[in-house]
């Protein structure tokens, strides 16, 4: 596969296509190429990440980081074919790419990457969107476990999420049968109890809460101010949109004095 067969694969804005083409010749390739090594191994992706970005840092939007991440998802894709990995896994798990550059356009008003700290996920192999849903390697209690990850297209009907459920046991046992795992795992806003009184008895999100046991709850992370406003997380609360009922009552809750927490939840295999 060729860059620009990736590029189309999973459909990359024409003006992130002109970026990455620009900034191409402006990355050291002898320094990076061991950084790029250790992003497609699950073992040493975060550390190679570090350095990357310690190495690119005259890199506006981070173009150049795009560049060297897409190219380990160019090279993943031979890893896929050896584990026979259908293609369609490969072209839902590699569109995160295209789907942060565009949550970043709508969030900020600008085109850039902002996932390197995500994404080695991705190429490492360690993270497959399967349908709905992400699955990421983990553990729960010391056990093996899979933790899922919530896009932000995600279609959170019940039959949807069922279907993702059931394809992802079928995807881990043909492809990954050595993986014995206990538990689904879900650290998300979305589990979050503070929001249940807000939803109408057919929300979605109510449904897809309701599978999960409830272990703990914080506060710190405000990652729903970006995922449920598509604004910036340290914007003014009264400044925050009111396009959607759950957005009204949310933004009415926290001007209240409320909060939402980030809540992480167990589902037994």
């Amino acid at each position: 596969m060729t860059q620009h067969e990736l590029y189309s694969l999973i459909q990359l804005p024409p003006e992130a296509v002109r970026q990455l083409e620009a900034v191409r010749q402006e990355i050291d390739w002898t320094q990076a190429a061991p950084c790029l090594d250790g992003l497609l191994d699950g073992n040493t992706a975060p550390s190679a990440y570090c350095q990357l970005k310690a190495l690119l840092l005259h890199d506006e939007g981070h173009f150049q980081l795009l560049y060297c991440y897409l190219e380990c998802a160019r090279r993943a894709f031979d890893r896929y074919q050896e584990r026979h990995i259908p293609s369609a896994v490969y072209t839902a798990t590699m569109g995160c790419f295209s789907r942060f550059l565009a949550e970043c356009k709508t969030e900020y008003g600008w085109m850039y990457f902002d996932r390197g700290w995500w994404t080695y996920r991705q190429t490492s192999m360690q993270l497959f969107r399967i349908g709905a849903l992400e699955y990421e390697f983990s553990h729960h209690e010391g056990q093996p476990a899979l933790t899922i990850h919530i896009p932000s297209d995600a279609d959170l009907s019940s039959g949807s999420v069922d279907r993702s459920l059931r394809q992802a046991e079928s995807f881990f046992a043909a492809y990954f049968p050595e993986y014995r795992y206990a538990y689904y795992t879900c650290n998300s806003w979305l589990l979050s109890p503070k929001i249940r009184p807000l939803l109408p008895e057919h929300s979605h999100i109510l449904a897809f809460q309701r599978r999960f046991h409830i272990l703990r709850e914080t506060f710190e992370n405000r990652e729903y101010i970006e995922c449920l406003f598509q604004a910036p997380p340290d914007t003014d609360r009264s400044a925050l949109p009111e396009s959607t009922s759950l957005q009204r009552k949310v933004k009415a809750l926290l001007l209240d004095g409320g909060s939402v927490s980030c809540a992480y939840g167990v589902i037994h295999c």
